[in-house]
């Protein structure tokens, strides 16, 4: 047993969505939704080259997640062609009549 007891299916639709932006660590919030005294200001004070380097790490990473995607596609084909064929059940079985 791989230890994942049919999971498989929930696993790869995670893998597609895309992850949201953490939150910044000044942003004067706590998980629980109180506030913990810090300004905003500190999430402001990023300079534009820090913003520039990090939009190019995200483009990097996106790139980078698009080609493994791509290359996951290649090499097991029998799972997009399952996923194609899924996808077009869906969406004839809420077609109307």
């Amino acid at each position: 047993m791989n230890g994942d007891h049919g999971n498989t299916r929930h696993r790869a639709v995670r893998v597609q969505e895309s992850a949201p932006d953490p939150p910044a660590s000044g942003s004067g919030r706590r998980n629980d939704g109180r506030d913990d005294g810090r300004d905003d200001d500190a999430v402001t004070d990023l300079t534009p080259e820090q913003i520039r380097e990090r939009l190019r790490r995200r483009a990097a990473f996106l790139r980078e997640l698009a080609e493994a995607r791509e290359l996951r596609e290649r090499v097991t084909p029998h799972r997009s062609r399952r996923a194609r064929i899924h996808a077009a059940l869906r969406r004839r079985t809420f077609r109307s009549l």
